[in-house]
């Protein structure tokens, strides 16, 4: 198979500059809805559909839906569940569809649906999954960081870094970014709490009390999914790593 190419965006601003066109894009956003996402999908939630703006997502509650709703780190006002990844475990809302709308993770989504071939979310916590699946794929690849707010952030793009390390043996690289974000991951892989703790998107969380979020949302390898974006819905899809 000859070597598909990589490259990261580093925000939804920056997106209009990469082509998407037949590319399998995976979003991240680690600090917390691709996290959070996963999480959910890999404790049984039959779907997530990501949602851009609160009062449509706060609508879907009367289709059924359980709705997820964050705004600059906290709970959006008369939502069921807010954007931690440990509402999800041991299967606390199985079988349930859930609305999502976040900061900057359900934007990043939207923003990469066009022309795409597929559309995955990533996180730590479905790192190597993501991996195995992409190298089956005969396809190129684009990472594509929620940020913050249109800003680059730490977390999405060592997530990133991490990705492109997995994969470099089957691709190469399309841009400087993924050469960067590269090294800048396997020089602090032995310790990613450390070093995101100077992250500003951690320090905010911080104020909130959540470090539990932070620490979980660091967590390699815990779901052996794939989250890919099938319709408007959000599916999980097992892989099988070995």
């Amino acid at each position: 198979m000859t070597k598909r190419k990589i490259e990261v965006c580093f925000s939804p601003e920056l997106i209009h500059l990469h082509e998407l066109e037949n590319k399998i894009v995976v979003v991240v956003d680690i600090f917390r809805a691709t996290s959070t996402m996963i999480t959910a999908l890999g404790n049984g939630v039959a779907s997530i559909t990501p949602v851009a703006d609160l009062e449509t997502c706060r609508a879907m509650q009367s289709e059924g839906y359980v709705i997820a709703g964050e705004r600059n780190g906290q709970t959006a006002e008369g939502f069921t569940l807010g954007n931690s990844p440990l509402a999800y475990l041991d299967g606390a809302y199985a079988n349930q569809k859930i609305a999502m709308t976040t900061t900057n993770g359900t934007l990043a989504i939207e923003k990469s649906k066009a022309g795409s071939k597929q559309v995955l979310i990533g996180a730590f916590v479905n790192l190597q999954a993501t991996a195995h699946y992409l190298t089956s794929q005969n396809q190129n690849v684009l990472i594509h960081c929620a940020g913050w707010k249109g800003k680059f952030n730490l977390e999405d793009s060592l997530y990133a870094g991490a990705l492109v390390s997995l994969l470099e043996e089957n691709f190469e690289f399309d841009c400087d970014g993924a050469i960067a974000m590269k090294g800048l991951y396997e020089s602090n892989k032995s310790d990613l709490a450390g070093f995101l703790a100077q992250a500003s998107h951690a320090k905010r969380l911080q104020n909130h009390q959540i470090e539990a979020d932070i620490d979980f949302c660091l967590s390699l390898n815990l779901f052996p999914i794939i989250g890919r974006l099938q319709g408007q819905e959000l599916v999980a899809q097992m892989i099988k790593t070995k």
